[in-house]
């Protein structure tokens, strides 16, 4: 593909310059779409991404080059949460570098760091840490409780640029799969998610709980009655398993999946528990006994490799579960392990 530049406006701050294959991967991850703004060699404000020929045809999968973007004009944000400045690295084992500028903070769970510049000071806080403010020791307990019954640690991790300029401070994805830059002021202020995809967001964003009224999903929906509710107007990353999968419901639109590739989705989506059908297929499909139903308007996003999934496959391969060794081609078999001194 060109080596063209662009600038995007993604959480209502400018994210560039990036090249033509990084606005193709955004595309394609559902973190932009047509009518996001771009800025561009040849334009003379921000644009929608539709609207400029040699973008709009990746929508319909072709492409065309150009010079290098030259300096945007600035964005004005206009939004509560802190404004902060990101870049996601790497293809399949991504990390997260985020930008603060003097005074502005990011929220992560605690062990996700990855590293950080010697402006950032770290503050371990106790419940949800996405919010500026908390209402006394009453609040602080709040928070507390909806990180516990998510199953999540009681505590959160504040990283605030305390220095005199930019400084950067990076989270890791925990296994194998992408992140998701998630705008929340264009999503409606609102997410939910799976209660283990949450990494980082910008503080102003609320991390809490969100129930289940339905029987049916809290026993048999994977998730529980629980999933994480992201609320705000502010940017915040999800981590999802292998590839991941837009999916935009209209209304009235059903889609049914496995219940663990379900990585996020829209209040406005319904979500409900299903039984196969058959009992032989249930018994014996290896698909397990329900799948989630999600019926629209609204968007998904679902991931080709859970990690429970993945989980599964590499306990059933160690030797210590009775896995073995066929796949590695040893004609030896067992007696090769014990040459190998793997028995």
């Amino acid at each position: 593909m060109s080596q063209v530049q662009w600038y995007m406006a993604i959480g209502g701050h400018q994210v560039g310059p990036v090249s033509q294959d990084d606005v193709v991967t955004n595309l394609r991850n559902g973190t932009i779409d047509g009518n996001t703004l771009v800025f561009g060699e040849g334009l003379t404000n921000w644009t929608p991404l539709k609207d400029v020929p040699a973008l709009a045809s990746f929508l319909t999968g072709s492409a065309t080059g150009g010079p290098a973007a030259a300096v945007p004009p600035p964005i004005v944000p206009g939004r509560r949460a802190h404004e902060i400045d990101f870049k996601i690295i790497g293809s399949e084992m991504q990390f997260v570098e985020v930008e603060l500028d003097p005074g502005e903070s990011a929220v992560a769970e605690a062990g996700s760091m990855m590293y950080m510049t010697p402006g950032i000071e770290m503050e371990t806080v106790f419940g949800d840490g996405g919010q500026q403010q908390r209402s006394g020791v009453m609040g602080a307990l709040l928070g507390a409780g909806k990180r516990l019954i998510t199953g999540e640690s009681l505590f959160m991790t504040v990283f605030t640029n305390s220095g005199s300029g930019k400084q950067q401070v990076s989270f890791a994805a925990p296994y194998p799969g992408k992140i998701l830059a998630m705008d929340l002021k264009q999503l409606g202020g609102e997410l939910i998610c799976q209660k283990d995809s949450f990494l980082c967001a910008a503080r102003g964003v609320s991390i809490g709980i969100a129930f289940s009224r339905k029987i049916g999903v809290g026993l048999f929906g994977g998730e529980g009655f629980i999933m994480q509710r992201l609320e705000g107007d502010g940017l915040c990353f999800v981590h999802a398993g292998g590839t991941v999968h837009p999916v935009d419901l209209k209304a009235g639109d059903t889609l049914r999946v496995d219940t663990g590739c379900l990585v996020a989705l829209q209040p406005t989506v319904n979500y409900d528990i299903q039984f196969v059908g058959k009992i032989k297929t249930a018994l014996f499909g290896g698909e397990g006994l329900f799948f989630a139903t999600l019926t629209g308007p609204g968007r998904v996003w679902l991931q080709s490799l859970p990690f429970s999934r993945m989980a599964d496959r590499i306990y059933k391969a160690a030797p210590a579960a009775g896995g073995s060794r066929r796949e590695g081609g040893s004609i030896l078999g067992g007696l090769g392990d014990l040459m190998d001194g793997d028995s």
